[in-house]
């Protein structure tokens, strides 16, 4: 059974710092790329960061980028995605995924694992 499991969420203010983990069970991340992706109430999902399967390149949406910083940490099959300077409008259900698409920040993009999903909010 191939699990993602996501923490590091909460309520935080704005102009501060969050860290979400994801960590996999039943595939090896190093294996995929991987997918960070957010949804707001009323608001279409949205790609985050991906880092593509086969390279290793790492890409951002405008929205987040300098702000964003992915990584994976293979010995403890775990994917992170440290968000610093954090806006309201951040605020949303973030969910990891792992897979092997070329479009990796397209919400379009086929994956083959998602995680649960966790809320984040930012809020003073």
């Amino acid at each position: 059974q191939v699990q993602l499991v996501e923490s590091g969420g909460g309520l935080v203010q704005p102009g501060r710092s969050l860290k979400l983990s994801c960590r996999a069970s039943g595939r090896t991340v190093a294996d995929y790329g991987i997918g960070w992706f957010r949804q707001a109430p009323g608001k279409e999902r949205e790609g985050v960061s991906c880092m593509r399967h086969y390279d290793g390149s790492t890409y951002y949406s405008d929205s987040v980028k300098g702000r964003f910083t992915a990584s994976r940490d293979s010995a403890k099959n775990t994917v992170f995605l440290q968000m610093n300077s954090l806006k309201p409008e951040d605020t949303a259900v973030y969910y990891c995924a792992i897979g092997r698409p070329d479009n990796c920040l397209d919400i379009h993009a086929i994956y083959d694992y998602w995680g649960q999903g966790i809320q984040v909010t930012v809020s003073s």
